[in-house]
C-alpha cells in the first residue's frame, strides 16, 4: 500500500496504485495519478475518463479493453473507440491505466 498527498491530503492506494476509497477521486487526484504514469492529461484524456466513470456508475465495474473499445465506440464513435486511439493515449494499457485515473477498480480480467 501506499499513500499519495494530494492538496495537503493523504490518498491510500492499493499495491497496484489503484485508490482504495473511490469516493476520494478528483480532478486534482486524477491529475497526480496521472503524473506518476509519467502522463500529462489532455481534452482527450478526460473524455474517456468521464465515459469509464459514467460506465462504472451504470454497471459497477471497471470495463476490460474489449468492452472498453466497444463502450467508447458507442458513445463517441469509432475514430475514439478503436484500440489503437485508446492504447495511444493510455501506454498501451488502456483498461487498466483508464481505471486507475478514473478511480475506478482494477479491471477484473485484467492482468
Amino acid at each position: 500500500m501506499s499513500t499519495l498527498i494530494v492538496n495537503d491530503r493523504p490518498i491510500e492506494l492499493d499495491k497496484d496504485g489503484y485508490l482504495l476509497d473511490l469516493q476520494a477521486w478528483s480532478v486534482e487526484v486524477a491529475t497526480a495519478l496521472a503524473e506518476r504514469e509519467a502522463l500529462e492529461l489532455s481534452a482527450e484524456h478526460w473524455e474517456i475518463l468521464e465515459l469509464l466513470r459514467a460506465f462504472y456508475a451504470e454497471f459497477q465495474l471497471s470495463p476490460a479493453n474489449r468492452p472498453l473499445i466497444k463502450y467508447v465506440a458507442l458513445k463517441l464513435g469509432p475514430d475514439k473507440g478503436n484500440s489503437l486511439h485508446l492504447n495511444r493515449l493510455f501506454n498501451g494499457t488502456p483498461a487498466k491505466l483508464a481505471a486507475k485515473l478514473a478511480g475506478l477498480p482494477k479491471p477484473t480480467n485484467c492482468l
